[in-house]
């Protein structure tokens, strides 16, 4: 029974893959921005990425410690590094393939499909939420002012017909 156990950890032990943190953030108890936090996480942590959903991470510390992080602030380990015994060709070659970083990032997001489209609905208290953080033109002018912007007439596409 313990032997059956121990191989259905492995498949889960094999998907840990090495991260460090990109920048300083929370470690969060579920994928959500409101969740509560953890612990911070300094920049250049070491971490165990555990599993992907949606644009969340959830990660396991040094100390131990598992929760959720935003996707975008991991790098993973071997991103554009060199490999022992690379030469210095084989170095250049990787940089040439992925940048001068050596990173390469792809993000994908799930798509709204036809049915989620027809059964969309308004959210009225969301959409004064989201109108509060309007600044005033007033504002905005005066900040304008304050930094080298200049005003520019853009033209709205035309609607299709």
């Amino acid at each position: 029974m313990r032997a059956a156990f121990l191989l259905l950890l492995v498949p889960a032990l094999a998907l840990a893959e090495p991260a460090t943190v990109v920048r300083a953030t929370d470690l969060k108890q579920s994928p959500a921005t409101d969740a509560a936090t953890l612990a911070p996480l300094a920049e250049s942590a070491r971490v165990q990425a555990l599993e992907r959903k949606g644009g969340w991470t959830r990660v396991k510390t040094e100390a131990g410690a598992e929760g959720w992080v935003r996707m975008l602030t991991l790098r993973y380990a071997g991103a554009g590094e060199a490999q022992s015994g690379d030469s210095g060709i084989v170095q250049l070659l990787n940089v040439a393939r992925s940048g001068t970083s050596g990173t390469q990032v792809t993000t994908g997001v799930r798509g709204l499909d036809a049915e989620l489209l027809a059964n969309a609905r308004p959210n009225a208290a969301e959409l004064d939420k989201l109108q509060g953080y309007a600044a005033p033109k007033e504002a905005a002018v005066q900040f304008a002012e304050r930094g080298p912007l200049q005003a520019q007439r853009v033209e709205y596409p035309k609607d299709a017909e």
